[in-house]
């Protein structure tokens, strides 16, 4: 993911993927490229850290036989983002088995899950919410 064009040309790094699909972090250095017009991290690049991580730990921890989809995303700047940002992006089982029976017994499902973005010293600069869409293949 880090070749992707979007990622590559904004600075954002994949650091790491569980080989099982429950977690992944990533981070952003500031650079020029990622900077906006006060000096700070750009906020649409802030958002893109965990824009596709949600939906994509999602779809492989239902498997091939769910169809997932971002619905609805918000980001909620709490403080300037300057110098290298994190944010770990976790998927526990609870939530994955709580959208699957949900779209099995009602035809779909619809999540919220949130995530911070850190600064180096741990400081909030920003929250993401992200809201899933999922339901069975078959209907």
């Amino acid at each position: 993911m880090n070749a992707w064009p979007v990622f590559l040309a904004s600075g954002v790094r994949v650091r790491h993927i569980a080989p099982d699909w429950t977690s992944a972090h990533i981070e952003l250095k500031q650079g020029r490229m990622n900077m906006n017009y006060v000096g700070t991290h750009f906020g649409g690049t802030l958002f893109s850290m965990s824009d596709p991580f949600w939906m994509i730990l999602m779809m492989h921890r239902l498997g091939k036989d769910y169809i997932v989809w971002d619905k609805a995303g918000e980001i909620d700047f709490k403080r300037p983002g300057r110098g290298t940002v994190t944010t770990e992006i976790r998927l526990d089982d609870a939530a994955v088995e709580a959208m699957r029976a949900e779209a099995d017994a009602e035809g779909k499902s619809l999540m919220w899950f949130e995530n911070d973005i850190v600064d180096a010293s741990g400081t909030v600069v920003a929250t993401v919410r992200k809201q899933l869409y999922a339901r069975p293949k078959n209907r």
